[in-house]
């Protein structure tokens, strides 16, 4: 227990993770304790949701296994059958479907699985809050109030959830921590299908096994933010890749140039990296990596654009910065990777410590250069090939 990445979150996010967690088994336990055995329709009706929430969650893990993809959290189906259990179960049965989230948990392959514990204790607060609001005993199907637990389950799953985020990076962009605009939309279209759902098993519980393919489909809807973000982020890194930096990069570039703003271009290449890939493998080549992508980050401003180019190379857009505080921040990016203590495994698997990375970069800015991205690049790598011509582990200024 001792080594679980859990224990290695910030205090504040510690502390912040474990109170979600206590509040959420609290009302576990306490709906258990305080509600009445259900009826034996209710659990006709409860089976028949269960079913179909556990085949959609079984379906669309062992699909995600097979293409081999990174699934991005599955929260709209749960979502569905949360929603039309709401409006049709008692609190008792409804802790029941609560181990959906859980069940998902279990299927997919997980590295952090506190992070989906957290995440379930989110779930588990927000649903019994919006049963708070329809009436906790007897559900009131009013427009009002099923707008009114709409926005209650959805907006403080959300603010848990964000807030835990926070807590952990700091750093983190407002997208890593809010989400994307679709979830929005995708948020509304689940509450809506529940409701729907809740409707047509008052007539016929079996009906909700028709409720299986539109559930699934708005789960592939669901990782369509993750598959984006796959298009444009280095896997390796976490990093932009060329391609969509090299996008991003334009727009910033003509942004400037039309605010008469300058701007520079860092290009940084790992001295004899390639060394650390023959020397000690490529999964230790690869940690170095990770390492120096966490540092460049913690390096820049919030609004910097960082990238990998591929191989050893980094490249860093630096908006409304001159020569001078672009290579200031050259400077900073240097002595960080020098002071980098990168923890990683050789060929054979045993345990080394990287400890003698440095970096050579060249500098190029808009005041010198132009705004056209082609010819920042010529300049800055014109002054990396100078800098590594110079003895490497130095700043060279296009």
């Amino acid at each position: 227990m001792g080594d679980w990445p859990l224990w290695r979150l910030r205090p504040a996010a510690l502390v912040y993770v474990l109170a979600v967690q206590a509040v959420a088994v609290s009302l576990v336990f306490v709906v258990i304790l305080t509600t009445a055995p259900p009826a034996a329709d209710t659990l006709h009706r409860f089976g028949t949701l269960a079913f179909t929430a556990g085949l959609v969650i079984v379906g669309t893990s062992l699909s995600i296994q097979l293409r081999e993809e990174v699934r991005r959290d599955p929260w709209t189906i749960h979502i569905c059958y949360l929603v039309s259990g709401l409006l049709t179960l008692p609190p008792n049965l409804l802790v029941l479907l609560l181990l959906g989230p859980a069940l998902h948990g279990v299927l997919d392959v997980r590295d952090q699985p506190h992070r989906w514990m957290f995440v379930t204790a989110a779930t588990v607060s927000a649903t019994f809050a919006a049963r708070a609001v329809l009436g906790w005993h007897d559900p009131q199907w009013t427009p009002v109030l099923l707008l009114s637990a709409s926005v209650t389950l959805l907006s403080l799953r959300a603010v848990i959830v964000a807030v835990g985020l926070r807590l952990r990076r700091p750093r983190a962009s407002r997208s890593d921590v809010l989400g994307d605009p679709i979830d929005v939309l995708l948020g509304i279209v689940a509450v809506t299908l529940g409701m729907l759902l809740a409707v047509a098993m008052e007539f016929h519980p079996a009906s909700a096994l028709l409720a299986a393919p539109p559930m699934a489909l708005l789960d592939m809807a669901g990782q369509l933010p993750q598959w984006r973000r796959s298009a444009q982020r280095d896997g390796k890194t976490g990093l932009v890749n060329a391609v969509h930096w090299d996008k991003l990069a334009r727009a910033e570039l003509s942004r400037a140039r039309s605010r008469k703003q300058r701007a520079a271009v860092l290009l940084l290449d790992l001295d004899h990296f390639k060394r650390v890939n023959d020397e000690l493998g490529h999964l230790a080549g690869d940690a170095a990596l990770a390492s120096m992508a966490l540092m460049l980050r913690g390096s820049v401003r919030k609004g910097d654009l960082v990238g990998r180019f591929g191989g050893e190379e980094f490249v860093v857009l630096l908006p409304e910065a001159d020569i001078r505080a672009a290579s200031e921040v050259a400077y900073r990016i240097r002595g960080s990777t020098a002071s980098l203590s990168v923890p990683a495994q050789d060929m054979r698997g045993a345990h080394r410590v990287l400890d003698d990375l440095t970096v050579s970069i060249g500098v190029a800015a808009t005041e010198r250069v132009g705004y056209e991205l082609e010819d920042l690049l010529v300049a800055a790598d014109a002054a990396l090939l100078s800098a590594k011509a110079g003895g490497r582990n130095a700043v060279s200024l296009a």
